[in-house]
């Protein structure tokens, strides 16, 4: 079960970042289906595990391509809410780096509320983990986590983009994903990951694991045992939703009865092929692709 939001991606490829009043032509213009609830869902739907997402979209043709995307994409879609609005939209620019810059118009994502979600929520059997972010109100995936938790489900926490998370949650949460600059500002002291004694400081009892880009993640289980995950070195051209298929593909691996370090594993090489690709969802590994690689694992 994956909450979180649904968005609409305007993707700008340009050489360079214009600066404040300046005016560049773009390379090319993509249009793509988005919103880390959305891409995260996505992936794990390609690993070939059922997934069930609740998010909100608005009563516009945006709602109505993504509504058509989730079902072409297998997603149960029948605890989505449509609101009387816009659905998200998010304007990214990327360089010639594959670095990007986001701003992201919520629309239909803010209209989404804790009692009926949970009540959703609370209307599904058989889940094998629950998957959230930040781009919905911080007190849905509260109460969501909370619910989970009194029925033993494991829950998994991307807090991006970055907000403050409240002791409840981070109590209710198993798995902690975050990025570097999301460890800083989770982190008391605000340090930076850049040793294992500082990622070994952050006060959290679940398993931690800090994505690094190109040199890869790190892992910290439970009992405070840290590892180290390498990447292959490639030609990045657009690292947009790169985290969300890390996310996706860990959260679907662990249903398909991975370990955590071969779910991890399984997720760093999605991510990674996904940046020598375009777009979001539109960079992710097929169910094919995706199938012949959890057999190697």
């Amino acid at each position: 079960m994956v909450i979180g939001s649904t968005n609409i991606d305007l993707v700008a490829y340009t050489d360079a970042i214009p600066s404040a009043g300046e005016t560049i032509s773009g390379r090319k213009f993509q249009q793509s289906f988005g919103g880390k609830g959305a891409n995260q869902a996505i992936m794990a739907s390609r690993t070939g595990v059922p997934v069930s997402i609740i998010t909100g979209v608005g009563n516009d043709a945006n709602g109505s391509s993504a509504l058509d995307n989730f079902a072409e994409n297998e997603i149960d879609i029948s605890r989505i809410f449509t609101f009387p609005t816009t659905t998200g939209v998010a304007h990214i620019w990327v360089e010639a780096s594959g670095e990007n810059r986001i701003i992201l118009i919520p629309g239909a994502n803010h209209e989404l509320n804790a009692k009926d979600v949970v009540d959703r929520f609370l209307g599904l059997s058989e889940i094998s983990s629950v998957v959230a972010q930040a781009e919905i109100a911080l007190e849905i995936t509260e109460r969501v986590f909370a619910e989970a938790h009194k029925r033993n489900i494991p829950t998994i926490l991307n807090p991006a983009p970055f907000a403050a998370l409240s002791e409840e949650l981070l109590k209710n949460t198993d798995f902690l994903i975050v990025n570097e600059v999301e460890f800083q500002q989770l982190h008391p002291k605000n340090l930076y990951p850049s040793t294992d004694e500082v990622i070994l400081s952050l006060p959290f009892d679940g398993h931690v694991i800090v994505t690094l880009g190109a040199a890869g993640a790190v892992l910290v289980s439970t009992e405070k045992v840290i590892s180290r995950f390498q990447t292959r070195r490639v030609n990045a051209i657009d690292t947009t939703g790169a985290g969300d298929a890390l996310i996706g593909a860990f959260a679907g691996a662990l249903a398909l009865g991975k370990s955590v370090i071969g779910a991890l594993e399984f997720g760093i090489e999605c991510a990674t092929q996904s940046v020598m690709r375009m777009g979001a969802q539109s960079s992710y590994l097929s169910k094919e692709e995706c199938t012949r690689l959890l057999a190697q694992r």
